[in-house]
Order: C-alpha cells, then sequence, then structure tokens
C-alpha cells in the first residue's frame, strides 16, 4: 500500500506541469470552484515552507551565510537583470501606460516564495533559496520603490511593517519550525520525506487555481501583448538566473536555485501595489505572472528533477 501511495505521489511531482495546467483552465472557466482559495494562499504557502524545513538543517544556513559572495551575486542578478528587462520590454511592445506599470512593478519584485518550492522540487540549494527569497524582501524595502520610481517616473510607497511580517509569516517561522521538526522529530521526518514534493505540488496547483479564479475576468479581457510581455520575462529571467550561476562557476544546484529565485517573481506583491497605487488594468501583469510562472517553473522544475546535480551520485 506505502509503495502504491509513494508511486502516485511520484506521478503527482512528475506531472506537476499538466495538473497545474488542466486546474487552471477549469479556474478560469470555472472560477466558483477555486475562488474559495485566495483566502488561503498565506498559510498554504506556510504550510510549504514548513516542509521544505523538515529537509535542512541550521548548519545549512550557516554554509550559504558563510559565502556572502554568493548572496551578494544572486542580489545582483535579481534586481539588475529582472527591473532593466521589464523596461526593456515595456518599450519593445509599446504598451500603454497602465499595463507597463504593472509590469515594471513585477521587474522590481524580490523573488517569490514559489521559487523555493521550484528549487525543492527540482533538487536544487535550497537554503541559498531560501536565504536569498528573504535577504531579496528585506532589501526590496528600498530599492523596490526606488527602481520603481526611476523606471517608471512615480515613486511607490511599500508598507514596509507589513511586508516584514509577511515574509516572516511565509518564510522564515514556517522553515524554522520545520528544522525544530527535523531535529526533534526525527522518525516522523524521514517517513514524511518521500511524499514533500507531491504535497507542494498539489499546494501550489491549488494556490495558482486560486489566483486564477479571482483575477479571471482581467485575465480574459488582457491583451496578446501583456501575454507576450509576461511570457518573455519569466523565461528571460530564469535563462538569465541559469547562465548568470554558470558563468560564476556555481554548482548545478544553486545553478538551479538561482534560475529560480531571479525568474519568479514576488507578483502578489506587485499585484497588491498596484491595485493599491493605480489602476485595476495595472494589475494585470502580476496577476498573469503569477500563472505563467508557476506554469513555466512547473515545467522547468520537473525537467530538472529528473537529472542528476552531479551530486546524486554515489
Amino acid at each position: 500500500m506505502t509503495n502504491l501511495i509513494l508511486c502516485i505521489a511520484n506521478a503527482i511531482t512528475r506531472y506537476m506541469g499538466v495538473l497545474i495546467l488542466a486546474c487552471s483552465a477549469l479556474a478560469l472557466g470555472k472560477p466558483e470552484l477555486f475562488r474559495w482559495v485566495a483566502p488561503y494562499v498565506t498559510p498554504l504557502l506556510g504550510c510549504i515552507m514548513f516542509g521544505m524545513g523538515m529537509t535542512l538543517r541550521l548548519k545549512d544556513f550557516s554554509l550559504v551565510f558563510s559565502q556572502p559572495r554568493a548572496l551578494l551575486l544572486g542580489l545582483l542578478a535579481q534586481f539588475v537583470c529582472m527591473p532593466l528587462m521589464a523596461f526593456a520590454l515595456c518599450h519593445i511592445f509599446a504598451l500603454p501606460p497602465d499595463l507597463a506599470m504593472g509590469v515594471i512593478l513585477v521587474g522590481t519584485a524580490p523573488g517569490g516564495t514559489a521559487s523555493n518550492v521550484l528549487t525543492f522540487i527540482a533538487k536544487g540549494d535550497v537554503p541559498y533559496s531560501v536565504a536569498l527569497t528573504s535577504l531579496a524582501t528585506l532589501v526590496a524595502l528600498v530599492l523596490m520603490p526606488v527602481l520603481t520610481w526611476l523606471l517608471g517616473g512615480v515613486w511607490v510607497p511599500v508598507d514596509m511593517a507589513g511586508l516584514f511580517v509577511s515574509i516572516l509569516k511565509i518564510v522564515v517561522i514556517p522553515v524554522l519550525l520545520g528544522i525544530v521538526a527535523h531535529r526533534y522529530c526525527a522518525g516522523l521526518t524521514r517517513r514524511a520525506l518521500p511524499f514533500l514534493p507531491s504535497l507542494s505540488a498539489l499546494t501550489i496547483t491549488l494556490v495558482v487555481a486560486g489566483i486564477i479564479a479571482i483575477n479571471a475576468q482581467n485575465i480574459l479581457q488582457a491583451s496578446a501583448s501583456i501575454f507576450l510581455v509576461v511570457v518573455c520575462h519569466n523565461l528571460l529571467g530564469l535563462a538569465v538566473g541559469y547562465a548568470v550561476g554558470r558563468m560564476w562557476m556555481f554548482d548545478e544546484p544553486r545553478c538551479r536555485a538561482l534560475c529560480f529565485e531571479v525568474g519568479t517573481q514576488n507578483s502578489g506583491l506587485a499585484t497588491a501595489l498596484a491595485l493599491a497605487h493605480f489602476s485595476p488594468v495595472s494589475a494585470i501583469a502580476g496577476a498573469l505572472f503569477s500563472v505563467w510562472q508557476n506554469i513555466s517553473g512547473a515545467l522547468l522544475s520537473n525537467y530538472f528533477h529528473g537529472k542528476e546535480t552531479g551530486q546524486d551520485k554515489p
């Protein structure tokens, strides 16, 4: 029975991209089926982070922070590549002001927590991913308004205390609790580990479907150009993140982590700021990015999951 459940779990992980595509289409056509998920996005992400924390030890993070160069290079890739690519794409596709501002907000946002999950599934360097996401979010308290003002021509206030509390609730606290569970509930952790990737995949699917459901009308009314910009922005971010890791001689797990960290943005934050400070139209980019980055990320993480990292061999 256990073997059967494990086979099902492995199939869910392998075909996560197909599952997300199917549920996304269903949420777009029948949004009422998934609207209930929206209020639970934060706790669902927290549960995923707790599961990832169960795979980690405190010494994993000490190894990451003992290499500040890797963190600084990751921040540089995040806050230079994505904002500049957003700015360039807005001009190339001649987006109207409201849509362009939404893309700029996505580009200047820090990496999203989904990058940690995708790194986990892709057999990437999870401690590096979590550390970089947390640090990028704190740095974004200053850089996001400045970069948005420089590239978008307008100043965007950020709720620093609220953002700090959010990252604590979604990332830091659940991961720390997971590490404690790893330390003091070793037997339970060992039995749960084989099922964590599939549980993460199912949870991501629910989150994506919920985001689509509450933005279904805006998505259906969006123009083709904004779809192209979102797809290009994300794919270029993933490619540049991986290429930069290779250029800086990172090992394969860390290259995979940087790939997802650069290409996967905190589009939820971008959407919230767009709605609060601009128009509903400017929130379309964030909503679309939330959907597309999880679909492309799922497909890429599944691809990486089936490939050796160079550290898998005995």
